[in-house]
């Protein structure tokens, strides 16, 4: 998987996507949520994460307070050490990683907290969820970082088109 290709793909194309996900916005075809979900199902059938794993590499989830507990509680740590030892606080007030990559991240790409992840690395590139234009902000900043929201948003461009 070609990063560097995708993310040069991705800031060309940033006005060309920005324009589309705006026009869903101001008029969402009536079935968007099943093109959205199909459109995802699609993408994951060509894009395998432990690939790429370059949103752990770059990008630092928000560790909301059931995160943290239920990772420290997988970790048996106390909560006060998990965040001491992983978490800082951002200027937004967030609870973010210290450092990137990810501690988690194992050489494999694959995450040595897999099943007790943050909500935010399990809801990641966020292309299936519902009323997709919501977090339109968002899809342009992960289709640079991510080459599965990347392809979503071109497919979706195909997908609404032929409508």
């Amino acid at each position: 998987m070609n990063l560097e290709a995708y993310n040069k793909q991705a800031l060309q194309k940033q006005k060309e996507h920005k324009k589309f996900l705006d026009g869903l916005k101001k008029k969402p075809p009536k079935n968007l949520d099943y093109i959205t979900q199909e459109t995802h199902e699609q993408v994951f059938e060509k894009i395998d994460c432990l690939q790429c794993a370059n949103c752990c590499k770059t990008t630092g989830p928000l560790y909301t307070e059931k995160d943290i507990d239920r990772i420290s509680k997988h970790l048996r740590m106390k909560q006060a050490d998990f965040e001491a030892k992983f978490l800082r606080t951002d200027e937004d007030n967030d609870k973010v990683l210290q450092n990137l990559p990810c501690f988690f991240l194992n050489d494999d790409n694959t995450c040595s907290i897999y099943d007790v992840r943050p909500k935010a690395c399990r809801e990641y590139p966020h292309t299936d969820r519902k009323k997709i234009f919501q977090i339109n902000h968002l899809m342009i900043k992960n289709t640079v970082i991510c080459p599965a929201a990347f392809e979503f948003v071109e497919r979706m461009m195909k997908n609404v088109n032929k409508l």
